[in-house]
């Protein structure tokens, strides 16, 4: 008798994740290796970990959780191998596909897509905290919410805007980390979304 293998249908569907970690490897401040973040990530029983760029940006597959729960086991496992104490973003495919189908500036898309940030946010935030954000802006920035990100054109360039990381996380009483709109559909590709 002969035995069945199971088919691509009978397996279990992997839950596919993407993963941004804050704050690594720039100016050379909290470095870390893409290669010891895979093998890591490897280590928790995730499969197929691939990397984009050296600024944290994971795409892996395997168990059925994420959100909060994934983000917290990332961010304790970083700590415990490297001493390095981090924040990680975990999005579905879902929800990065969701990020792309509704940005308000698809003509920035189009013509400066290193302009065009997202900020993805841990939680998100209260409608009066990003008006007051928008109200503060006094460069020529423009800022829309999402549900847990932001949607920010940098005009000039985010190198001398005023509007800096940190400062969006103090009016929105949230971690967050940015990622260009050329880096956001980069990675929605190595996702398959």
């Amino acid at each position: 008798m002969r035995r069945r293998t199971a088919s691509r249908r009978d397996r279990p569907r992997m839950t596919a994740h993407i993963a941004l970690v804050r704050g690594i490897n720039v100016g050379g401040h909290a470095m870390l290796a893409m290669a010891d973040l895979r093998e890591a990530i490897a280590a928790l029983g995730f499969r197929d970990v691939r990397t984009l760029l050296q600024s944290g940006n994971v795409v892996f597959a395997g168990g059925g959780r994420g959100g909060a729960a994934l983000e917290a086991q990332l961010e304790k496992e970083t700590l415990k191998r490297f001493a390095l104490r981090t924040a990680f973003l975990v999005r579905s495919p879902r929800e990065w596909a969701d990020v792309i189908a509704r940005n308000p500036f698809p003509d920035e898309a189009k013509r400066d897509p290193g302009h065009l940030q997202v900020m993805f946010l841990k939680t998100a935030p209260a409608a009066p905290a990003v008006e007051a954000l928008r109200a503060g802006v006094t460069g020529p920035e423009i800022i829309r919410a999402g549900e847990r990100h932001l949607y920010i054109t940098y005009p000039d360039g985010m190198g001398r805007s005023k509007l800096t990381g940190a400062l969006i996380e103090k009016k929105l009483g949230t971690t967050g980390t940015a990622r260009n709109w050329n880096t956001v559909l980069k990675l929605a590709a190595l996702a398959g979304v």
